[in-house]
């Protein structure tokens, strides 16, 4: 990282605010910016110090990154996406349908949710309007797989579109989303 030898305080203000994103990540972000940010802050001879201000000082990321503590953080995370079966204990599609008007978004999404929740191997959930509901012009539904494997939803979301063909150029299929936004 950057080396600035006399910096020796880091003020963080809202340092919190990852956390309200709608993404099962957003813990694991705001512990990696604030413990590099905290990181730039005594890098030379003179000792340094970091302060955060935080809405919720008692969220688990924010402890653990302002007493640079990696394993608890790792272990409090890694329990929370088990029992909520986010990744990497379970694989995850995320399958956006896009229409002229919300109505018709979630109706579409709703005929693909049927037509999966009619198969086995993996749990569908939704359809609910995208976090960015609107994109370019089109309304904006998703869904999201979760399962054991990946080739499973793919396959089933691939039989969806071939018995609804008239969503093949407005669905996306993102397996492993790397954003939920």
């Amino acid at each position: 990282g950057h080396d600035f030898r006399n910096v020796t305080l880091v003020g963080v203000i809202s340092g919190d605010v990852g956390l309200t994103q709608p993404d099962f990540r957003a813990a694991e972000r705001t512990f990696q910016l604030l413990t590099q940010v905290a990181g730039r802050a005594g890098r030379g001879e003179k000792s340094g110090e970091a302060i955060v201000q935080s809405f919720y000082p008692g969220h688990y990321s924010i402890g653990y990154a302002c007493h640079q503590d990696y394993e608890p953080f790792f272990d409090e995370e890694i329990r929370f996406r088990t029992e909520m079966q986010y990744p990497p204990t379970v694989a995850m599609v995320n399958a956006v349908v896009r229409a002229r008007s919300l109505n018709a978004a979630m109706a579409d999404a709703e005929q693909v949710a049927k037509i999966l929740r009619n198969r086995s191997g993996f749990l569908v959930l939704g359809p609910a309007p995208a976090p960015i509901t609107r994109l370019r012009g089109q309304y904006r539904a998703q869904l999201f797989l979760k399962g054991q494997s990946r080739r499973t939803m793919r396959t089933a979301l691939l039989e969806a579109m071939v018995e609804l063909p008239e969503l093949r150029r407005r669905m996306i299929i993102d397996i492993d989303p790397l954003s939920l936004l």
